[in-house]
């Protein structure tokens, strides 16, 4: 398996494919802005594949020593065959000085229609090495759980900056502390 940081064109449309239709349109970023911050430096989209067949996506935001694993899906038919830990095995083994950081849905809301869902995400994390930050976010109005590889801790300021720098302070005004 391979986490390739150059998709070629077909994997580019695959990739957009992918996140047109795993991810909610409150979640998504508009693909021309992703486009944009690729081109800066500041968002990475990397394909996941096997012997050149795509199975997932990630996507980065990358700012300092701060890497915000902010997109990361498995195609529909190649779940459950344990492409997700592996990719992310992967992505650990060049983590080198950076810091790993995610969102997940907030688990603690037990009113949630999609909790077993949320629960199951958290788990699968969890089992892979990641811990739980100390703090909530309440990011465009949904209530977020933050998890950091190996417990390198992230504070709040250096979260919120992301947004500030990569985004812009317009945008970073809807990313609070719960």
């Amino acid at each position: 398996m391979t986490l390739n940081q150059s998709p070629t064109a077909e994997s580019l449309s695959r990739l957009r494919s992918l996140y047109e239709r795993a991810f909610p349109p409150s979640e998504k970023k508009p693909w021309r802005m992703i486009e944009e911050r690729v081109k800066l430096g500041t968002m990475r989209v990397v394909s996941i594949e096997e012997d050149g067949v795509f199975l997932g996506l990630m996507i980065f935001i990358i700012h300092r020593d701060i890497v915000l694993l902010d997109y990361f899906a498995v195609e529909e038919s190649a779940r459950g065959r344990g492409i997700g830990g592996r990719a992310l095995e992967i992505l650990f083994s060049h983590l080198g000085d950076f810091r790993l950081l995610l969102e997940i849905e907030d688990t603690d809301d037990k009113s949630a229609e999609n909790l077993s869902e949320r629960l199951r995400r958290r788990d699968f994390y969890l089992r892979h090495g990641m811990k739980p930050m100390s703090y909530k976010v309440d990011l465009f109005g949904v209530r977020m759980n933050l998890l950091t590889y190996e417990g390198r801790g992230v504070t709040f300021e250096e979260y919120h900056e992301i947004f500030r720098s990569v985004f812009s302070p317009k945008i970073a005004e809807n990313v609070k502390l719960c």
